[in-house]
């Protein structure tokens, strides 16, 4: 029974032999938690994506919300700046006046005015003698062509160089014309009406604005005390006007109210109207 034990004894040793270590522990526990320390940790396997379902539609991405520079920079897209506008805008807040107070008609003349008078100069293209003209001054007319041109073209018109009615009407006894140094015609036409400006010529020429006028002081010095005074008014007027501000009578129209209605202050002139 000794032997029997012994042997089995030896069987368990051989199954589950203990190993001691210096200090009387057992080693073999120590070398397999070390083992098992050693080996490397498997990493967590990732989750799966859940599916997506069936009817689901993915969701647009969300716009990025802006303070207003997309807008600004749309509106700067859509209306691109014009640089015409910018001269047309120069124009209308205060160009010059025009030259001489007057203009041209580009291919017939250039021209000017004073109160008293208008100045047409034709440009001739060849040395021409005032015989060689066709000049007629009507009182509503004007008409000016080269007598071999006009008699190539016949009856019809087209021989002349102006043929049309004038913007205004003239002195006829008092209008002429003269050839300067055979390469220019100059018509002077002497204004009916003395107390206003001409916008064109002759009828369907482009007009100069009137409101830009400004005739020099020499011209003005040169009339008499009631003229004077009578031109620098419609002067006014007129800058008042395209102001859209009341003119001078328009004015004193709008004293006079004012002091009424400071007499009167019980009165109501809310919905007054000045004729």
């Amino acid at each position: 029974e000794k032997l029997a034990a012994k042997k089995a004894k030896a069987k368990e040793g051989d199954d589950g032999a203990i190993e001691l270590g210096a200090d009387g522990f057992d080693a073999s526990t120590a070398d397999a938690a070390a083992e098992e320390d050693a080996k490397p940790e498997a990493a967590a396997p990732a989750p799966a994506p859940a599916p997506a379902a069936a009817d689901e539609k993915p969701s647009p991405p969300k716009a990025k919300e802006d303070t207003g520079t997309a807008a600004a920079d749309a509106t700067a897209v859509a209306a691109p700046k014009n640089d015409d506008d910018d001269d047309d805008q120069a124009e209308e807040d205060g160009g010059p006046p025009p030259v001489g107070n007057g203009g041209t008609v580009p291919g017939k003349y250039v021209w000017t005015q004073t109160l008293q008078e208008v100045n047409v100069v034709v440009p001739l293209h060849r040395p021409t003698r005032g015989r060689d003209l066709d000049v007629v001054i009507s009182k509503n007319h004007l008409k000016v062509g080269l007598k071999a041109d006009v008699a190539k073209a016949g009856k019809s018109s087209g021989g002349y160089i102006v043929d049309a009615p004038l913007t205004k009407a003239v002195i006829v006894d008092d209008s002429f014309w003269t050839v300067e140094d055979g390469t220019r015609l100059v018509i002077n036409l002497q204004k009916l009406n003395q107390m206003e400006w001409w916008s064109g010529v002759c009828d369907g020429d482009d007009p100069i604005d009137i409101t830009k006028i400004q005739p020099e002081n020499s011209q003005l010095g040169d009339l008499d005390g009631e003229t004077r005074q009578t031109v620098e008014k419609m002067m006014f007027d007129q800058r008042q006007k395209a102001l859209g501000l009341p003119t001078a009578d328009e004015q004193k129209k709008l004293d006079v109210i004012g002091q009424f209605q400071k007499q009167h202050p019980e009165m109501d002139f809310s919905n007054a109207k000045i004729t």
